[in-house]
């Protein structure tokens, strides 16, 4: 009964398996080997969240990946357009990647481990680009890192005490 009501507490989320990677420990009896299993959950509606899996076989390393992301979830904050709201670069460790708004119907310009996330959070109209590495992981963490950074403009308004239409500078109504 209790597991029911859990699974029912986060509604419809869809995962994505970014990467798999097949690490191994020397030892003295010779190489253990495991393996690692990126993966990127979201609804999106601009909740999404990303986890790292590490087991004997891939099932389990993706199972525990997703279980990892569900706990590290995140809000996107995102425009009516269905982009978001400004520019940034995101990093983490070596890996940068720049996250521009785009105008409706440009859809997500972005690569494979970006797109994931991106796509997963529910942003339609977004160009990317991956700056430095070209390493999955810190890649898709770099993107996360930028998108928790992005304040949409209500957010803004308020923290400065004043109107989204008076901060850009438009008359009010």
């Amino acid at each position: 009964m209790a597991r029911k009501q859990q699974e029912n507490a986060v509604p419809e989320l869809e995962e994505r398996v970014v990467s798999i990677n097949r690490v191994s420990k020397t030892v003295k009896g010779g190489r253990r080997m495991q393996l690692t299993a990126l993966v990127v959950v979201g609804d999106g509606k601009g909740k999404v969240g990303l986890g790292l899996g590490k087991s004997q076989e891939v099932p389990n390393a993706i199972k525990k990946g997703v279980e990892d992301a569900k706990k590290n979830m995140f809000t996107v904050p995102l425009t009516d357009e269905g982009s978001v709201p400004h520019e940034i670069i995101g990093e983490y460790g070596a890996g940068r990647v720049l996250i521009k708004p785009a105008v409706p119907g440009t859809g997500v310009m972005a690569g494979g481990p970006v797109r994931a996330i991106m796509e997963l959070a529910g942003v339609k109209n977004v160009i990317t680009k991956s700056l430095g590495t070209s390493n999955a992981m810190n890649i898709v963490k770099a993107a996360a890192e930028g998108l928790k950074a992005m304040e949409s403009p209500e957010t803004v308004a308020a923290r400065r005490g004043t109107t989204v239409d008076k901060m850009f500078g438009r008359k009010d109504k």
